[in-house]
């Protein structure tokens, strides 16, 4: 819709009143928060910290295995990429380890037909899984050979133990959580053992009843197994705790515990947490929890990953809280280094685009209205020295029909690309990322109009 001037006026000085008083939101400011979307679509997030000090992430993508490196968490959606085909489709939750000096890649695969799921490895003996030669291991399973999906490898007391979801016969009634042992990275030497299978409340709610996604963390000498429970398309989507003691016959169904209860679930106008991973912070003094949600209420499978910092119980089990509060900064994971925030609305607009007010922004107030072409926001970046920067912005897209919509980010008035926005309605800010180059000094950072329509909190200015 064309807003005139008297409009606008009308519209900034409203925005004024509303504002609390005293409320005052700096231009520009350094920061030691996040909001924490880490990405804004995606599910089965699989974060590893290695040695090196990188982070190596994964997640489905379907059709490939997609690995990222980051050095910081916050970070992982605009980190290089490396692109690993598998040869197959119906690519599952894909994980990475480093296991006896080489790195390994589980995931699930199937020839298009859901009903062959099965689990494979691939073997990279290169010191960073982004270079060196990935060589096909095969199929890794018991005798069995059932449908199997979301396999992990537990390495513990110098043995290794492959755990997943699986069925127990030839259809989808349930899905259980079994065990075995390995010989090597790609081979089990024993039958699979039932750990669990769906039996409370929370976890029957839908059909298939479902427990899978599992991950594994020690603490003391407590093997905590965090696993996903109930529909992953549902609002009901959440996490369970069974706990082994780590000296005990972990092939042995008695040696594993079962809590009644989920330990992570919905809550803060989060829905369906699950299916996560755990990692620590850059100084390794922090433990954090990766997990995707449904992007709004009722989304189904159409997910956004997010992590949380999470504390340990007397009993050494994960304690996980809730999610937390979407519209809450919480600190960056300790050793990252902080990022320059510029407020949107303290940009300079051009054409039709403007400021308002935002019950959910973090100034109360935000950059919309980039509705015509001549309309844009632009910002005067400061890079200390000349180099590679990553941008992070806080948006939103309600474009009617559900789609993506992006901006057209120029710098320094070079060529301009699109700058993706998810759809989760507005007010409902999510994450945007790029990597830009920088000059030091001064640098103009323009959004103009892309396809659909978007807004802006503010932006996060890091170098890489």
């Amino acid at each position: 819709m064309k807003v005139n001037f008297r409009q606008k006026c009308l519209v900034a000085l409203s925005v004024l009143l509303i504002l609390p008083m005293g409320k005052v939101t700096l231009a520009v400011s350094d920061h030691n928060d996040f909001y924490n979307v880490v990405m804004q679509d995606g599910a089965d997030p699989w974060v590893y910290k290695h040695t090196d000090g990188f982070y190596y992430f994964t997640k489905t993508t379907g059709g490939n295995v997609t690995l990222w490196k980051s050095a910081q968490l916050t970070t992982i959606d605009a980190a290089p990429t490396k692109v690993i085909n598998t040869g197959g489709s119906g690519i599952w939750a894909p994980e990475l380890h480093y296991i006896n000096g080489a790195w390994y890649i589980y995931y699930a695969m199937d020839d298009g037909d859901n009903v062959n799921h099965r689990m494979y490895v691939m073997e990279n003996t290169a010191a960073d899984p982004m270079q060196g030669t990935w060589q096909y291991k095969g199929q890794i399973t018991d005798s069995s050979n059932k449908w199997a999906i979301d396999g992990t490898v537990l390495q513990v007391n110098g043995e290794l133990y492959f755990i997943w979801s699986g069925w127990e016969g030839n259809v989808n009634v349930r899905q259980n959580l079994y065990i075995a042992h390995m010989s090597n990275p790609w081979t089990i030497d024993s039958e699979r053992v039932e750990i669990s299978r769906p039996t409370y409340s929370w976890e029957t709610i839908h059909s298939p009843n479902v427990n899978e996604g599992p991950q594994v963390i020690i603490n003391g000498e407590v093997i905590s197994l965090v696993y996903s429970a109930s529909g992953s398309w549902t609002n009901d989507y959440c996490l369970g705790l069974i706990t082994a003691d780590i000296s005990s016959d972990l092939l042995d169904p008695a040696s594993w515990n079962k809590r009644n209860q989920p330990i992570f679930s919905s809550g803060n106008g989060l829905y369906g947490p699950g299916h996560h991973s755990f990692t620590k912070s850059p100084d390794g003094q922090e433990d954090w929890i990766m997990y995707h949600v449904a992007k709004y209420n009722n989304a189904g499978w159409n997910r956004e990953v997010r992590m949380q910092k999470f504390s340990w119980n007397a009993d050494h089990t994960p304690n996980l809280g809730i999610p937390v509060d979407p519209n809450l900064p919480i600190t960056l994971p300790s050793g990252e280094t902080m990022h320059t925030r510029y407020e949107a609305e303290k940009g300079t607009f051009g054409g039709d685009a403007y400021a308002s007010s935002s019950p959910k922004g973090s100034g109360g107030l935000k950059a919309g209205h980039i509705d015509t072409p001549d309309s844009y926001v632009e910002f005067s970046v400061d890079a200390a020295a000349a180099g590679e920067y990553i941008l992070l912005a806080r948006t939103a897209n309600g474009t009617a029909g559900g789609n993506w919509s992006n901006f057209q980010l120029s710098v320094n008035a070079g060529p301009s690309g699109p700058f993706y926005i998810t759809n989760k309605g507005w007010e409902n800010w999510g994450l945007s990322t790029a990597r830009i180059q920088l000059k030091a000094g001064i640098n103009k950072l323009r959004f103009t109009k892309g396809e659909g329509y978007g807004e802006i909190d503010f932006i996060d200015i890091k170098p890489l």
